[in-house]
């Protein structure tokens, strides 16, 4: 297959994913089958299985897409030349900015759902475990340096990814503040936190 119509069929399977996120989160998983997925999406519900083998593998795969985006995002800010504190401050804005543009894929994700198999939930979770020690890396960078205090720095980190992830629940794109300055003012006030 070319790389052109590779990259093509990527990009229809990322619009396919978000939108069916969309629908996941509006009429909740349990209450959603394929064929209204299709049918929202103007597909048949055969091309929908030209992508996904289930509604499951459809969730596994939105799971897949979003960590990869995560992931990229924070690999570039760890292997920056910045400090500790320009390394956290673009993570917490960076997956703020990811979580408000992405915001269905996210509200899907909540969960890892109990349908995925054993070897999917454990990828997942590895790619989750992979995020969240990127901080650690930032904060013990940050301490080494005493840029940071000598904090608990699992425990700083669940403080900041639960702040980050609570977003989800609140945000509003047409709220009286953009993305950007709710992500500029939760950097401020999380490295206050830990700043020396």
């Amino acid at each position: 297959m070319s790389s052109f119509r590779a990259q093509k069929m990527a990009k229809k399977k990322q619009e396919i994913l978000r939108s069916a996120a969309a629908i996941l989160v509006e009429k909740g998983y349990q209450g959603t089958t394929m064929e209204e997925i299709a049918a929202k999406l103007l597909m048949t519900k055969g091309s929908m299985y030209y992508y996904f083998k289930n509604k499951d593998d459809l969730l596994y795969q939105c799971h897949l897409m979003i960590m990869e985006l995560c992931l990229d995002g924070i690999e570039k800010v760890v292997n920056s030349d910045s400090t500790p504190i320009e390394k956290l401050r673009h993570a917490i804005k960076e997956h703020i900015l990811l979580a408000t543009r992405e915001k269905s894929m996210f509200m899907a994700l909540t969960k890892p759902n109990h349908n995925f198999s054993e070897d999917q939930l454990k990828e997942i979770l590895e790619l989750r475990k992979s995020y969240s020690l990127y901080f650690d890396r930032i904060i013990l960078e940050g301490i080494e340096i005493n840029a940071f205090e000598n904090v608990d720095v699992r425990m700083v980190r669940l403080i900041i990814l639960g702040a980050l992830n609570w977003i989800q629940e609140w945000y509003d794109q047409n709220g009286p503040q953009s993305a950007e300055e709710i992500s500029d003012t939760y950097a401020r006030y999380l490295l206050k936190m830990i700043t020396n």
